[in-house]
Order: C-alpha cells, then sequence, then structure tokens
C-alpha cells in the first residue's frame, strides 16, 4: 500500500521537489519560502474543502509574497490526495489540507495512511452533523425518533452520503452509543447530502444524517427540521436544537479540516506557517469568509490538533469495528 501511496504521488514532481517515506528532513528553513508552495486538496474543485484551500492559498501567498498554487488531487474517497501530501519531500514545499477521512480511511483498508504520516500545523474547521427530518415528521425529538427505530427495525430509511462515508458513521456511532443496533435502519448511499436531502424532501427517505451547513438553507425554508446536533455545544445559528449529548446520548461527530506538512519537516518550518495561519484564522476576512460558506471554525494549534487526531482515530475505531466496515 505504501508503495501505491509513492507512486501515486510522481505526477506531482513538476510541482514539489519529489516523494519520499516521510523520513528525514531536506532543505533549510532559513528564507523560507524561496518558491512556490503547493496545498494540496484531496476533493475535488468547487467544493467546500476546495474553496476553504484557496482561501488559505491566497491568504498565505500575501503574507509571504510567494505563490502558495492549490492542486487538487481527488481519488479513492480521499486517499490520493492525502497520500501524495504524505509522500511528498519534507522541505516545507508541499502542504495538504487533510480532512475527517484521514482517521476513516485506514480502518477500512482504503490506504495505510494515519495522522501519524503528518506533522500537524492547524486546524481551522469542524462542522458537527445533525439528524434532519422533514418539517412535519411525526418525531419531535431525538428519543422520539430512536425509540420508533427500535420499534420498527427495518422500517426507517436514512442517507447522507455512500455506505461507509462520513455521515453513516456518524449515525452508526449514534446508534451504537444509544443502544441502537446499527443495522436497524436502511442505509441509501447516494453520492453525497445534496440528493440526499432533494429524497429527504420528496419523501423517498425518513431523515439524512449531514452537517448543519449542508443542511441550512432548507432549515432556515422550514423544509426540514433538526432533532439535533451532534457538537459538544448547540450550534450559534440553531439555539433550539439540542445537543444528541442534551437528548442522552453520549456522542458527537464533526467533520473537520486541518492544514498538516510531511511528518520530518523541519520544526522551524512547521512553526513559521503556524503563527502565519494562526493570525489569519483571527482575522475578518476568514471570519467572514467561513460565514458566507455556512462553515463553523474551530482553531487548534499544532500540539492540541495532533491530539484531536490520536482521539479522532480511537473513536472511529470503536466505530467502524462496531458497523463492520473494519478490513
Amino acid at each position: 500500500m505504501r508503495l501505491l501511496a509513492l507512486l501515486v504521488c510522481l505526477p506531482l514532481s513538476a510541482m514539489v521537489t519529489g516523494c519520499n517515506s516521510g523520513s528525514g528532513t531536506t532543505g533549510s528553513p532559513q528564507g523560507y519560502p524561496r518558491k512556490t508552495v503547493t496545498i494540496i486538496c484531496p476533493w475535488a474543485p468547487g467544493g467546500g474543502t476546495d474553496r476553504v484551500a484557496r482561501f488559505w492559498a491566497d491568504s498565505l501567498q500575501r503574507e509571504f509574497s510567494q505563490p502558495f498554487v492549490v492542486v487538487n488531487r481527488t481519488g479513492g474517497s480521499g486517499a490520493v490526495g492525502h497520500s501524495a501530501g504524505a509522500y511528498a519531500a519534507p522541505d516545507g514545499y508541499t502542504i495538504t489540507l487533510i480532512t475527517f477521512e484521514l482517521c476513516t480511511m485506514h480502518r477500512m483498508n482504503i490506504s495505510d495512511l494515519t495522522h501519524e504520516d503528518y506533522a500537524c500545523i492547524m486546524q481551522m474547521n469542524a462542522d458537527a452533523a445533525a439528524i434532519i427530518v422533514q418539517d412535519d415528521a411525526p418525531w419531535k425529538t431525538l428519543g422520539e425518533f430512536l425509540d420508533h427505530i427500535r420499534k420498527n427495525p427495518g422500517k426507517v430509511k436514512m442517507s447522507g452520503t455512500a455506505t461507509g462515508g462520513a455521515w453513516d458513521l456518524a449515525r452508526a456511532g449514534m446508534f451504537n452509543a444509544a443502544d441502537v443496533p446499527i443495522e436497524s435502519v436502511v442505509w441509501v448511499p447516494t453520492k453525497g447530502s445534496a440528493p440526499s436531502l432533494v429524497a429527504l424532501l420528496g419523501g423517498h427517505i425518513d431523515s439524512v444524517c449531514c452537517s448543519v451547513p449542508e443542511a441550512v438553507t432548507q432549515v432556515e425554508a422550514g423544509q426540514l427540521r433538526m432533532l439535533a446536533v451532534m457538537a459538544e455545544e448547540r450550534h450559534p445559528d440553531f439555539p433550539d436544537v439540542p445537543t444528541v449529548k442534551e437528548s442522552g446520548v453520549d456522542w458527537n461527530a464533526v467533520a473537520w479540516r486541518g492544514l498538516a506538512l510531511p511528518k520530518g519537516t523541519p520544526p522551524e518550518i512547521v512553526d513559521t506557517l503556524y503563527e502565519k495561519c494562526k493570525s489569519n484564522a483571527e482575522s475578518d476576512a476568514y471570519k467572514e469568509f467561513m460565514r458566507k460558506n455556512g462553515f463553523a471554525i474551530k482553531i487548534r494549534g499544532k500540539d492540541e490538533f495532533t491530539q484531536f487526531l490520536a482521539e479522532q482515530d480511537a473513536q472511529w475505531k470503536v466505530v467502524i469495528e462496531a458497523a463492520k466496515y473494519a478490513k
């Protein structure tokens, strides 16, 4: 698998200084950066992660007066882009915008890559999952919804993403924490939240699990309703919606984004990038960008982010094994 990952990043060689196993250091932090820096986005152009990557590329380009260029390396459920970034030369000239899937893909045999293959710079975003139903659905609380599922196994249809995707895992983890059999609903796989929400509006399924930003338009229009959010605290834009924990289930699930470098990058470069990123994360421009895109800001510094990823890895290991998705 590691050899495959090395081959995956070879086409990027014209833009980065090369690929290696991620051990050791190259180059000097003095005068960094002296040339173009690549930010790898593991997801398609135009999507949320791509928009975030381009904001940071523009911001860092202004900070350093050197080009920061976004390169979309898609495929393999995120494995292609994450691998290309992790196995690039650890010289500071390849940054990856890492996402939630980094803590699940190795459990599902998509890649052997883990957070330990990176040197974290900073987490900048976390969007909580939510359980969403039609506005006129009979369930007014999460407890009522779960009780209905317990009494009617195999009758409720849910969606939000592909089988084994982020939102399938989020609802599976919630079910597991609530002692509801994970297989007690029919999960209808889709290519993402958008078609799932269309199916919910059309009455073809009963509920969607996806992030709050993905459903905010329909919720604000009064077409859909959130039963609960999988966050530590209530969503600031929807203060009347309880958390899953407030609803009696000890569970939370967020989709996160962050910036990271290949393992072995000189600490001086990591620190330099962190200081610039921290300054930009506190700016009004970033706050306005995230507000307009409906993304929640969550800042964790390099050490705290690294610890968070270790916790995420452990959390999703339990869920993936309980859902029988481990391979």
